[in-house]
């Protein structure tokens, strides 16, 4: 499981930032340094277990880390670590917004894939509608429901794909690598959710688009994100395309 994409992003951070705040949430987890980063939340392990580690090691301590120990956090194996670190990562980019246009992925995605094969890792409520333009549809989700199929299929339909979408969670689980290598060179590949970091650092690694979310309102994200709230729910963000 390579980290490659990862340790690049934290090579190209400013870390001259105070960490002010941390919220893990049921679906979204929140830093808030310089800006408001955020990350999905994974599901936590069976934390009553006899013998296992504790999930977040030094929970009730975080925010005594720096800014730079917080990021280093997404190389964790475990997820809940992980996503405290890619808000953090997410919270130290500078966001290039000359170069983003607000945008719904999911629009996006519709245009590419008319009448085209498409493969869409991780679940989004947009799926029902692209089943009516797309030639062929394969949903790849780690806890799959209906028609979707497990992740272990995933080496059997991405090469497959003309359109590639790929969850921004595969940061937070280190699936983004392997999954990017399952892509045809000729697919058009797009990273979409709020944990992707909108950094064109990406785009050297094959990605070419990336949708993620920047905070404009942290006060009210951090709300949201302490009671519960799903994206859908969330309010104080744009939502923002960055194209190669």
């Amino acid at each position: 499981m390579s980290l490659k994409i990862i340790n690049d992003l934290l090579t190209v951070l400013d870390y001259q930032a105070t960490v002010k705040d941390i919220r893990l949430g049921p679906f979204w987890t929140a830093v808030l340094t310089r800006n408001c980063g955020l990350a999905s939340t994974p599901h936590a392990p069976d934390h009553h277990s006899t013998g296992l580690p504790a999930p977040v090691k030094d929970a009730g301590h975080l925010m005594e880390k720096s800014a730079l120990g917080l990021a280093r956090m997404a190389r964790s194996k475990s997820e809940l670590e992980a996503a405290i670190g890619m808000a953090t990562i997410n919270s130290l980019i500078e966001i290039e917004e000359s170069r983003c246009i607000d945008l719904n992925a999911a629009d996006l995605i519709q245009e590419k894939g008319r009448d085209k094969r498409v493969a869409i890792v991780g679940h989004f409520p947009f799926v029902k509608r692209l089943r009516e333009t797309t030639k062929e549809l394969w949903v790849i989700e780690k806890h799959p429901r209906e028609t979707d199929l497990a992740e272990s299929e995933a080496e059997n339909i991405i090469p497959k794909a003309d359109v590639v979408a790929i969850t921004g969670s595969a940061f937070v689980n280190h699936t983004i690598e392997d999954l990017l290598k399952l892509c045809e060179p000729k697919a058009f590949v797009i990273v979409l959710g709020p944990s992707t970091p909108l950094s064109p650092l990406l785009f050297e690694y094959g990605i070419d688009v990336i949708s993620g979310t920047k905070v404009i309102d942290p006060e009210t994200v951090l709300r949201y994100v302490s009671q519960g709230a799903t994206f859908r729910q969330m309010k104080g963000v744009r939502l923002l395309i960055m194209k190669r």
